[in-house]
């Protein structure tokens, strides 16, 4: 946290609420407070939400009250009703400076979680209560987590010169961010949160929202398209270091061989930890089915911790659908691009484009997958129905298809390309055994004892499939042998069922 210096006035006035001077405190109207700046994800006491004068050591872990703010002055108010003191504020994290005079403005009862440090109480928790501080308010605390959580999130802005930061105010009504006042609320106190263009964006849309002079169908796309926009937490492009190590262990977890896939992977790793950003092409894994391309995808958004969300190209014929259709109509509706960063609720994600090469042209001749250029080069995607170009520095796309030669020039350079070949009979006979069959046990809630395959039965099975690219048929011929096994210990009473070469003849087709 940066250096601060506070400058207090003359702390020998007497309350005018209360005609005497508060004890431990100071008078509500004699004081300044300190902004400063930091960019803790997570509030405690070395990174708190503020700091309150407490000389006197007269605060505790927990206290209730209401927050106070007159010009730059700003207090807290704690103690019974019959002897209120007045806590000057010594700082506040700049993040937060809009939340607390909303707090003030609109005299919420609030709780306040800090520790002692020095001569001040540093607060790294806020949660709203009722007005004898006892209980938890459900939908108002709720509304206050989540503003309080996006705020953590984001990263500090300077104030500018020509912004009067003591504008917000707003009237307490519902504080639920699923309704026209929660979201109005939300802008005006974590307005920040979101990109330039989208602030902007909000406050038209919250206006149309709220207007009686444009149709009902209007007023409906402006409340239906706030809501997606405000829900999503718009993070920046920065990204943490990744330990190479663990990432290595959990491409193992997932994946049996493919070592040049997994050096590819943390080839990425490495680069995201030199630049701190996301490569500029995305993945395209290119292979027969089966191989395990999905499953590659989401061991890399498990390696980035970022959020993913899939999309499965086979079942689009329309570009209408990706982009989404314009608000002119009344049965108008977002596309699946945008449904996606809702679904995910975040600006950084995974975004999983399964089949890529399977996405038929459309009545005009053009391939619903060409709408995905805006999304792949990173410059911003614009959806028709949002009408608000959204960030796309934060998505990285994984891309998945059979033929690659099915896809257009203008997509495959948006790619760094990996081509996966199908498994040997070999390393599909390990991957049954290590981790097809245990698998298949622990979800039917079987012992590996209770069900054994000798090695020439293990055999025998990738012999019948022998022809059948990738390794879902042995999945589902280990839940076949799985069941089957089952079936006797239920039925006949055996503690056990050993299969050989022969019984994986006569069960499996």
């Amino acid at each position: 946290m940066a250096s601060r210096t506070f400058d207090f006035s003359d702390t020998s006035e007497t309350s005018g609420e209360t005609g005497k001077k508060p004890r431990g405190a100071v008078g509500k109207e004699a004081y300044t407070y300190e902004v400063y700046y930091q960019d803790s994800d997570c509030a405690d006491e070395q990174h708190p939400i503020l700091i309150i004068e407490d000389a006197a050591k007269t605060l505790v872990h927990h206290v209730s009250g209401r927050f106070y703010r007159s010009d730059d002055r700003m207090s807290f108010e704690y103690g019974r009703s019959s002897d209120q003191l007045y806590a000057a504020i010594k700082g506040i994290d700049a993040r937060f400076l809009a939340l607390l005079y909303w707090l003030a403005d609109n005299h919420m009862d609030v709780r306040l979680s800090g520790h002692i440090v020095g001569e001040g109480y540093n607060v790294y928790k806020i949660r709203a209560v009722d007005a004898a501080g006892l209980r938890r308010l459900t939908s108002e605390d709720g509304f206050l987590q989540n503003v309080i959580q996006r705020l953590l999130e984001s990263k500090p802005v300077e104030k500018k010169e020509e912004e009067d930061p003591l504008e917000p105010s707003c009237v307490a009504e519902d504080l639920r961010m699923s309704d026209l006042t929660g979201m109005e609320n939300f802008l005006k106190v974590a307005k920040t949160t979101l990109p330039e263009n989208i602030q902007e964006w909000a406050k038209r849309n919250l206006m149309m929202a709220r207007s009686n002079s444009i149709s009902v169908d209007e007023r409906r796309h402006a409340m239906r398209s706030l809501a997606m926009m405000l829900n999503i937490h718009w993070q920046g492009t920065y990204f943490p270091p990744i330990d190479p190590v663990k990432a290595r262990e959990i491409l193992d977890e997932n994946l049996y061989g493919m070592d040049y896939v997994k050096q590819r992977i943390i080839e990425t790793v490495i680069q995201i930890n030199r630049t701190h950003t996301l490569p500029a092409y995305g993945l395209l894994l290119c292979g027969p089915a089966g191989v395990g391309k999905s499953q590659i995808a989401y061991a890399v958004a498990k390696i980035l911790q970022l959020p993913w969300t899939a999309l499965d190209m086979s079942t689009i014929s329309d570009a209408e659908a990706l982009t989404g259709s314009p608000r002119v109509y009344s049965n108008a509706k977002p596309g699946r691009i945008m449904e996606a960063f809702s679904s995910a609720a975040s600006s950084n994600l995974v975004f999983i484009i399964n089949e890529l090469d399977k996405a038929e042209a459309g009545s005009n001749g053009m391939s619903p997958a060409d709408a995905l250029l805006t999304l792949l080069d990173n410059l911003g995607f614009t959806d028709n129905y949002v009408e608000c170009t959204i960030p796309t520095a934060g998505v990285y796309p994984i891309a998945t298809a059979n033929d690659k030669n099915r896809i257009s020039d203008p997509l495959m350079t948006r790619f760094a390309v990996i081509d996966i070949p199908d498994y040997t009979s070999e390393e599909k006979k390990v991957i049954f055994q290590q981790f097809s069959l245990p698998k298949v046990l622990k979800r039917m809630q079987l012992e590996q004892e209770e069900c054994i395959l000798t090695d020439e039965a293990a055999g025998e099975v990738v012999a019948i499939y022998a022809g059948q690219p990738g390794v879902r048929d042995l999945e589902q011929a280990a839940e076949h042998l799985a069941a089957h096994a089952l079936y006797r210990i239920e039925t006949e009473g055996v503690l056990s069922v050993t299969y050989e070469a022969e019984d994986i003849r006569r069960l499996l087709p």
